[in-house]
């Protein structure tokens, strides 16, 4: 019988939460690394056994980990994610976390991504027992221009995210950079452009620059051929390749919510269908739910319109943060949605966000959620 899984990576710890099917009772595994930054943990959907980890550890700096029984024990990457030496006289780089992890195209058994930060892209060809740069984007003449000179961070610091492989097209990559903006590559990472037309970048003198934007989340739909979504610094966007104009969706949302968030959910079977969780996007940037009342917005008409769904969330007073790797979805039916808070709160839908439940309270921080579902 399959069982579901939740995999939470935290300020302090890694934790899988287990169900059946039914998602009737969970239980719960972990902490993993306690004490340990964990930014980001997946699942190999290839093979249902791998699990890698990105995990910052304070003494040991960034690294990733890797596990084939699920979290029992767990074994250091031989090479992680770092970048070249410099030469002499040259200025050098260290990575300061490993951000994101993508496993590669189903073609592609043993290949897995990394993004880190500041803004860099590793892949792994052995499962994730070791890592090596892509030149052609680490090592691009361009790189620190696209990332604003890696000096105009985010509050986390500028990093390279929202890693998705194009699932009908093994050499087509999608990238996020905070700040920088979105890039693809068609020749599986030796070149790479910018994807930003039709984005605004209001902090921008000039809102209509090739780069220099902020993407939150880039969710690349797995089952239908080139839709694309973004929650973006400045918006909610979609992009159907017939074009390279993106279209601001978010438009539509409520006037006082707007479209300023995080983290972006897709329908695993359905194009039109997404979730978001929109922040207060205040001239101080709050980063908080708007007016302490948290709520999902849906859209199942590909953002024409929107439904505010916050059934059993908290109806006040909840100043969390949802951050863009905390909420995802599982391949279930009814689709079952997730979110964790920087309270510590994980929260969970198993009707496409009709109604919502607490899981678990009192957990680190969390800085991600992904699912899987394992025999």
């Amino acid at each position: 019988m399959s069982r579901l899984l939740v995999l939470v990576g935290t300020r302090k710890g890694f934790f899988i939460l287990s169900s059946g099917a039914d998602r009737h009772e969970w239980s719960i595994d972990g902490p993993h690394f306690l004490g340990q930054v964990v930014n980001h943990a997946v699942l190999d959907p290839r093979d249902g056994r791998t699990l890698l980890a990105a995990v910052r550890a304070g003494h040991l700096g960034p690294t990733a980990y890797r596990s084939e029984d699920l979290g029992k024990t767990w074994t250091e990457a031989r090479i992680p994610p770092a970048f070249r030496k410099a030469a002499e006289g040259e200025r050098g780089e260290a990575v300061s976390h490993v951000f994101w992890l993508t496993p590669g195209h189903a073609s592609q058994p043993s290949r897995w991504y990394a993004g880190v930060s500041p803004p860099g892209l590793f892949v792994s060809d052995d499962a994730g027992r070791s890592w090596k740069g892509v030149a052609g984007f680490n090592e691009n003449p361009d790189r620190i221009k696209w990332c604003g000179g890696l000096q105009d961070a985010p509050p986390d610091g500028a990093t390279l995210h929202s890693l998705n492989v194009d699932p009908f097209d093994a050499d087509h990559l999608y990238i996020g950079i905070s700040t920088g903006g979105v890039f693809e590559s068609r020749d599986a990472g030796a070149t790479w452009s910018p994807l930003n037309e039709g984005v605004a970048a209001d902090f921008l003198p000039d809102p209509g620059v090739a780069f220099g934007h902020d993407p939150h989340c880039l969710r690349v739909h797995g089952a239908s051929r080139d839709v694309v979504y973004q929650q973006n610094h400045c918006g909610i966007y979609r992009l159907d390749r017939g074009a390279d104009r993106w279209q601001r969706i978010g438009e539509r949302m409520p006037k006082e919510v707007g479209d300023i968030g995080f983290p972006l959910t897709l329908h695993p079977r359905d194009a039109k269908t997404l979730w978001v969780f929109p922040m207060d996007g205040g001239t101080v940037w709050p980063r908080t739910a708007i007016g302490g009342k948290p709520a999902v917005y849906e859209s199942r008409d590909a953002g024409e319109s929107w439904q505010r769904r916050d059934n059993g969330l908290p109806r006040e007073q909840a100043w969390f943060t949802v951050k863009r790797q905390a909420m995802t979805s599982d391949t279930l039916d009814p689709v079952g949605l997730y979110f964790g808070t920087t309270g510590g709160e994980l929260w969970a839908s198993f009707d496409e966000g009709g109604a919502w439940q607490c899981l678990r309270m009192h957990l680190p921080h969390i800085y991600s959620i992904e699912t899987a579902i394992v025999p």
